[in-house]
């Protein structure tokens, strides 16, 4: 019995020695993510409607402070890559790209980390159509939010998000 006890409290001890391991890395931090990106919009010009639909590679450059556990303030910039879709018959492509600052919030869940984030996010949006000899710009500042999660290893993150 007494053997029992000393194993448990023993095994206890080590366990309780292992917690630091799987808590959260404060600090800053910097990252980088590749993803599939989609343009849309929907507009009337003329009394015709232009409807524009176009997906591509985009890439995400992020630095981040998380200053406690469970909050951290996260800069990112964002290009959605450069796509094109055929409105009534001509081609158009579209180049957007932005600079967001969001608040992350983060639930920590031994080595898990499940978070959400909300911001704004300051955008410039290039559209060309070739065959038209015609190219708009435009730009704005918009609300970001989005959820996800990351698997902390040693002082790295693999991080998928939405």
């Amino acid at each position: 019995m007494r053997k029992t006890i000393i194993a448990a409290a023993l095994a206890a001890s080590f366990s309780l020695l292992s917690l630091p391991a799987l808590s959260a890395d404060n600090g800053i931090y910097l990252g980088a993510s590749v993803g599939q990106s989609s343009v849309e919009f929907d507009d009337t010009v003329g009394g015709e409607s232009i409807n524009f639909d176009a997906s591509a590679t985009g890439f995400k450059a992020i630095a981040g402070w998380r200053f406690i556990d469970w909050l951290a303030v996260e800069a990112n910039y964002v290009d959605l890559g450069s796509g094109d879709d055929n409105v009534q018959g001509r081609r158009v492509e579209s180049d957007v790209n932005g600079v967001s600052l969001s608040a992350v919030g983060f639930v920590p869940v031994g080595p898990v980390d499940l978070f959400a984030r909300v911001g704004a996010v300051n955008w410039n949006a290039d559209f060309d159509a070739p065959n038209l000899g015609v190219s708009e710009s435009d730009d704005g500042t918009d609300l970001t939010y989005g959820v996800g999660a990351q698997f902390r290893v040693w002082s790295l993150s693999i991080r998928g998000e939405y």
